[in-house]
C-alpha cells in the first residue's frame, strides 16, 4: 500500500502524523529517497502545504537521525577496533562553528544528495544540534523546492510520459550503479 493510499480518507491531522513518521523513518534509514513522501504530500495537501509539510518532516527527521547517529558513533568510537573503520571521518570531527554550518548548508543544497551521509558526517563533527538544525533546514529548503517542483511537473504529465520517465530514471540508476561498482 502506498503512502498516498494510506493518507487518503484519513483525517488531516492523522495524514500529517503519518507523513511526518514516514519522513522520520526515511531520515533514520538514510538511504531511502524522500521524493516519494514529497510526492504523496503534494498530491494530498497541494503544492504549497505539501512542500511545507515535506520541509518540516525532513527537518525533524534530520534532527532525530543526527542525535541517534551521534549516540551510535560515540559508542562505536569507544570501541578500539571499530575506530579504524571511521578513520576517514577524522578530519570532519574537527569541523565546527561557521565552517560546519556552511558545509552542511552546501551539502544540503544538492537535491538528490544522499541525505543520510550528510547527517552522518555532521553527527561525527563537533557541530552542535542547534547549528545542525538551522543549517540542515536552510540547505533543505531549496533542494526540496526543486524536488517538489520536479514531482509536481511529472505528476502533471500524461501517464505514458510518467511511465517513460520512471523507466528512464530506473535505467539511469542501474547504469550508475554498475558504472561505479565495475572497478
Amino acid at each position: 500500500m502506498s503512502l498516498l493510499e494510506t493518507l487518503s480518507g484519513q483525517p488531516v491531522w492523522l495524514a500529517i502524523i503519518i507523513s511526518l513518521a514516514a519522513s522520520i523513518v526515511i531520515a533514520i534509514a538514510g538511504i531511502i529517497p524522500s521524493a516519494f513522501v514529497t510526492a504523496a504530500n503534494i498530491v494530498y495537501f497541494g503544492f504549497v502545504w505539501g512542500l511545507v509539510l515535506s520541509i518540516f518532516g525532513e527537518a525533524l527527521g534530520a534532527v532525530i537521525s543526527f542525535i541517534l547517529y551521534r549516540k551510535g558513533l560515540k559508542k562505536l568510537s569507544g570501541n578500539k577496533d571499530s575506530s579504524r573503520t571511521i578513520k576517514t571521518l577524522e578530519r570532519l570531527k574537527q569541523t565546527h562553528g561557521m565552517e560546519a554550518l556552511v558545509l552542511v548548508i552546501l551539502l544540503r543544497l544538492f537535491p538528490f544528495a544522499p541525505s543520510g551521509l550528510v547527517t552522518l558526517a555532521a553527527s561525527y563533527s563537533a557541530m552542535g544540534t542547534g547549528n545542525f538544525t538551522v543549517s540542515s533546514t536552510i540547505g533543505k529548503v531549496p533542494a526540496l523546492f526543486i524536488e517538489a517542483y520536479s514531482v509536481h511537473t511529472v505528476l502533471g504529465w500524461e501517464t505514458q510520459y510518467q511511465l517513460a520517465a520512471a523507466i528512464f530514471v530506473g535505467l539511469a540508476g542501474i547504469s550508475y550503479y554498475y558504472w561505479t561498482t565495475r572497478k
